[in-house]
């Protein structure tokens, strides 16, 4: 098998990837190099030649952030895919995978949503940015293709979660404002929009173990969705994650803050056919977030 280099290999999915490809794996640190500039991404994959090119690389927040800096969400993610698959493509890589996400489906459509879906509207407008210039980068891999024959998938994830995520999404939001409630003795807790709209989440192992199924089994330049199943309303997550961080207080939503995206459920079954599918429950993978999220907690203030 040839080499397989991941960008990003520092970040939460990316050092997922290092340690599923093990000795075959060579991370590409950024050593203040700044991806969005031509050559800087030249520079990071100049020795790629004849092996495997993932990126992992790109901005990533929550509602907030996204609505606050749209156009650094838009400018920074489509800059940074477009530069180094781009570059990988000139330095004679032999495959590519540019990572997408599922805020770029449409805001409607019909549930489960399938890869025949990803083009039939506009992403709800909270992260329209972020979405559209990840669409962009699928776009681009298909002409790419197309034209030149470069081999360039496009894995399509849920949103992420697991051990180690700080980021601002969802679950870690969760799992911190009931930590700092117990801590401060707090007998409730405030959490955005009405609660009701719905999320479908991917254990980050599983989609590093994915991602590597489709590295060596999948050749396609037509997107393919890496989901788990695990739709579930925010209000019932937030109902599942408050006992296990220890608060038994009230859950308010502040309706006046936006929900995002109404419903997402998407169809896995294309990769299934192909033989992968998620192992990890829901339940049993914000076990382990929350209880990683504690030790760390614990071994900071020790």
């Amino acid at each position: 098998m040839s080499k397989v280099h991941i960008l990003g290999s520092d970040g939460f999915l990316g050092k997922r990837l290092v340690s599923k490809f093990g000795d075959n794996c060579i991370p590409i640190h950024r050593l203040g190099l700044d991806y969005r500039l031509r050559e800087d991404a030249i520079c990071a994959v100049a020795h790629v030649r004849g092996d495997i090119v993932i990126n992992s690389c790109g901005r990533v927040g929550g509602i907030g952030d996204n609505r606050a800096k749209p156009y650094e969400f838009y400018l920074d993610n489509l800059l940074i895919g477009t530069e180094l698959m781009d570059a990988a493509y000139y330095a004679g890589a032999k495959k590519f995978v540019q990572i997408g996400t599922v805020c770029s489906y449409p805001l409607h459509g019909t549930y489960p949503m399938g890869e025949n879906q990803f083009w039939d509207g506009l992403p709800e407008n909270t992260n329209s940015a972020y979405g559209m210039s990840r669409r962009a980068l699928v776009s681009q891999a298909q002409a790419l293709n197309h034209q030149h024959g470069f081999n360039v998938i496009s894995p399509i994830l849920a949103n992420l979660y697991g051990p180690g995520d700080s980021s601002s999404h969802v679950i870690p939001d969760m799992i911190r404002a009931f930590t700092k409630a117990v801590e401060s003795n707090y007998k409730q807790v405030v959490l955005w929009g009405s609660g009701n709209c719905s999320r479908e989440f991917l254990y980050v192992d599983d989609a590093a173990e994915a991602i590597k199924f489709l590295v060596e089994q999948y050749d396609s330049p037509e997107i393919i969705n890496v989901v788990s199943g695990d739709e579930i309303k925010i209000r019932d997550l937030a109902e599942m994650v408050a006992p296990q961080c220890g608060f038994t207080g009230d859950i308010l939503w502040d309706t006046s803050r936006p929900d995002g995206q109404p419903r997402r459920k998407f169809d896995g079954s294309k990769l299934a056919r192909l033989g992968w599918s998620s192992k990890t429950r829901l339940e049993d993978g914000i076990k382990a977030t929350i209880a990683d999220y504690m030790s760390r907690r614990t071994s900071v203030n020790a």
